[in-house]
């Protein structure tokens, strides 16, 4: 079994979406190594390994430097950590998530270079400083790009001659349990109806504004929040009787919380970190035939305007929640059988196996990088330099 080793911005036991269901799904045909960012600890470096599914090893390497994730500094450090990561005698794939982790493919000999690009990071706050011009690097050293949704393929798809677009995709069988609605999470046994839900990051795409606008319009609306807060401060949260914030749980819980609530929200911010998402929720709350109320995200409207309801305002969104409690069972019964249409046609098993394809129909013997005059790394064919770390020295994959 080939290896893959990944380099990911996010943990492995964070919330469960695009990397996990992708890898999980790989490693029946790949052995992964997923390469966590680094977590400062005072004492000597070392990596901390872990295997939460068979095939993947988590590694999560711990280092005195106290820089954040694939930082300058910390790339000499890791670089010693993570020279032997591969085993010996095979060449890996070599899988980013992040362009800050590019350096790391100095000292590494890859068969392949895949870019798995699920968000525009730059786009996010606070992002790295290096990151668009790493970016760059990686895509003119990448032999295949692959992009989340739509939206990130229109951005990418002519700064790289492989780009394919592989949305987010759905276990339908896992978010169908939401069906038994009887079977409701605990933890929200004590919280009256209506119940409007969410599960997710909460962060600078989530409009807290709109969360408390509901809220205040409709108190006897019940308003359930189940995820991390991330770089933003939770005393900014809209507090009232009407919202429970329940934090961050399991994968496994996600459609006991479903099977509990009448309306489903996708209530994002419409701002410069929202332009390119495509959230992967939304077919998982279809899963559950549960109505989904969403603000205008490119990549909702447009592949699900017909479905999702969509609330291009407060006041709308606010109304188009109000419609969704409001469905005769004959309407619901509808909306399921349209919801199901849907989620049927898209399912991470399939994803996977497109992606195992298109890596397999890599050309195995050919050379995608050469030196130019001055030394930098450059693609066959290019005359002047696109790489400016000079990092990555990749000899052509054998034929064999």
């Amino acid at each position: 079994m080939q290896t893959i080793v990944v380099f990911c911005h996010l943990r492995w036991d964070f919330v469960y979406q695009r990397p996990q269901q992708l890898l999980s799904r790989l490693a029946r045909h790949h052995n992964i190594l997923f390469v966590e960012e680094p977590v400062f600890d005072a004492g000597p470096p070392h990596l901390r390994t872990s295997q939460p599914a068979p095939n993947v090893t988590v590694c999560q390497p711990h280092t005195p430097v106290q820089a954040t994730g694939f930082h300058d500094d910390q790339i000499p450090v890791l670089q010693t950590l993570l020279q032997r990561l591969a085993p010996d005698g095979g060449d890996p794939i070599v899988w980013f998530y992040t362009p800050m982790a590019l350096p790391l493919l100095a000292t590494m000999q890859p068969a392949l270079v895949v870019y798995d690009c699920m968000d525009e990071l730059s786009a996010f706050k606070n992002p790295p400083r290096q990151l668009l011009q790493r970016e760059s690097a990686l895509l003119a050293l990448a032999d295949l790009v692959f992009t989340g949704g739509p939206s990130l393929y229109e951005a990418k798809r002519h700064r790289h001659a492989s780009v394919h677009c592989l949305p987010s995709s759905v276990d339908t069988a896992h978010f169908e349990q939401a069906l038994e609605r009887g079977n409701s999470h605990r933890l929200q046994a004590a919280i009256s109806g209506p119940r409007l839900g969410f599960y997710g990051v909460i962060d600078e795409r989530f409009d807290t504004a709109l969360i408390a606008a509901m809220a205040d319009a409709h108190p006897e609306w019940h308003i359930v929040l189940v995820g991390p807060v991330v770089k933003i401060d939770p005393a900014a949260l809209p507090q009232r009787p009407n919202i429970h914030y329940l934090g961050q749980q399991s994968y496994q819980a996600l459609p006991h919380f479903l099977a509990g609530w009448d309306v489903c929200l996708l209530p994002f911010a419409l701002n410069e970190a929202t332009r390119f998402i495509s959230p992967t929720k939304v077919l998982e709350y279809m899963a559950a035939e549960l109505p989904v109320v969403s603000t205008a995200i490119t990549d909702v409207v447009q592949p699900y305007g017909d479905v999702v309801v969509i609330g291009r305002d407060h006041g709308e969104f606010i109304a188009c929640c109000q419609a969704a409690l409001a469905l005769t069972p004959a309407q619901r019964a509808d909306m399921a059988a349209h919801m199901r249409a849907v989620a049927c046609r898209s399912s991470w098993d399939d994803t996977a196996e497109r992606m195992d394809a298109l890596m397999a129909a890599v050309p195995a013997n050919r050379s995608r990088v050469q030196e130019s005059d001055d030394g930098a790394m450059v693609p066959s064919g290019k005359t002047r330099p696109v790489n400016p770390l000079r990092v990555v020295r990749r000899p052509a994959r054998s034929a064999a």
